[in-house]
C-alpha cells in the first residue's frame, strides 16, 4: 500500500518583544512545514532568534490582535494553519495527535479545537475559568479564520470541528505585576472597543459582573481546587471585569476614562 505524504501545515505566530519565549514556541512547532513569525517591531532579539530556528520572519506595524493574526494566516504558503501566540507551546501529546490526523489530510473537518492550559507561578491551572480553554487553533483557512474584536479575538470555521485532547501550554504571565498590567491593558482596550461599537452600561454591571465572574470561576468551576494560585487568578480576573465595566460606565457618562 502506498504511503501518502501528510498534508502540508503552516504555523503562524505573532510577536512583540518575546526573546525569552520565542525559541521554545518555534521549537514546539518544528514539525510543521513552515513557521511564520509576524513581528511588530520588537526592540529585543525576537526576530533574530526566530530566524535562527528557521522561521520566516515578517516585520509589520501593529494593527490589533485579530488583524495581525489574520495577516499571518494570509502569509502562509499552505491552507492548513496552526496558530499560536509566542507564549504558547504545542505539547508532545498534542503534536502526536496533530501528526496522526494530518497523515489522513484532516479529512472531514474544517478545524480542530485544542484545550489550552495555563501555567501560573510554576503550576498549571486545571480548574476555574482558565481551564479547559478550548480554542480552534488548527484550521483550513479556506473555510475559516480570525473574527471578532481586535481584543479577545477568536476563530470561526464553516464545517465540522474535531477535538484534540493534548494541551496547548500557555506560559502567559511572567509575574503577578505582569498579570495585573496585562489585564489592565485588556480592560481598557475592551471598554474602548465596546463603547465604539455602541455598548453602554449602568452601575449594575460594575458592581455585579465582577462578583459573578469570581463566583463562577472559583466556586462553580472549582477554581478553589488549584489552591492559592486559583484564588489569586480568580481575584485578578474579577478585577479585570470590574475595570472593564468601570471604564465603560465612565465613558457612558460622556466622560474620558
Amino acid at each position: 500500500m502506498a504511503v501518502t505524504d501528510p498534508t502540508r501545515l503552516s504555523a503562524c505566530i505573532i510577536t512583540y518583544n518575546e526573546a525569552d519565549r520565542i525559541e521554545d514556541c518555534v521549537r514546539s512547532v518544528s514539525f510543521c512545514d513552515e513557521v511564520i513569525v509576524v513581528d511588530s517591531h520588537s526592540t529585543d532579539r525576537t526576530r533574530e532568534l526566530a530566524a535562527a530556528l528557521g522561521a520566516r520572519v515578517i516585520e509589520r506595524d501593529w494593527p490589533g490582535y485579530r488583524s495581525q493574526k489574520a495577516f499571518a494566516v494570509g502569509c502562509a504558503r499552505n491552507d492548513w494553519v496552526l496558530c499560536l501566540d509566542a507564549d504558547e507551546r504545542v505539547s508532545d501529546r498534542l503534536r502526536n495527535e496533530i501528526e496522526a490526523v494530518r497523515q489522513g489530510g484532516f479529512q472531514g473537518f474544517a478545524g480542530w479545537s485544542i484545550p489550552r492550559i495555563t501555567d501560573y507561578f510554576g503550576r498549571f491551572l486545571r480548574h476555574g475559568n482558565a481551564y479547559p480553554d478550548r480554542l480552534i487553533r488548527l484550521f483550513d483557512r479556506r473555510r475559516g479564520g480570525w473574527v471578532g474584536r481586535e481584543i479577545h479575538e477568536n476563530t470561526r470555521v464553516e464545517g465540522r470541528v474535531g477535538r484534540f485532547y493534548g494541551h496547548l501550554e500557555h506560559f502567559s504571565y511572567r509575574s503577578l505585576t505582569d498579570h495585573h498590567l496585562r489585564m489592565q491593558r485588556y480592560a481598557d482596550l475592551m471598554a474602548r472597543e465596546l463603547y465604539a461599537n455602541g455598548k453602554r452600561c449602568g452601575l449594575g454591571k460594575v458592581l455585579i459582573n465582577p462578583q459573578w465572574r469570581f463566583f463562577r470561576g472559583y466556586i462553580l468551576r472549582l477554581g478553589m481546587l488549584d489552591g492559592w494560585r486559583g484564588l489569586v487568578f480568580a481575584l485578578v480576573e474579577s478585577n479585570y471585569v470590574r475595570r472593564k465595566y468601570l471604564h465603560l460606565y465612565i465613558r457612558s457618562k460622556g466622560l474620558p476614562s
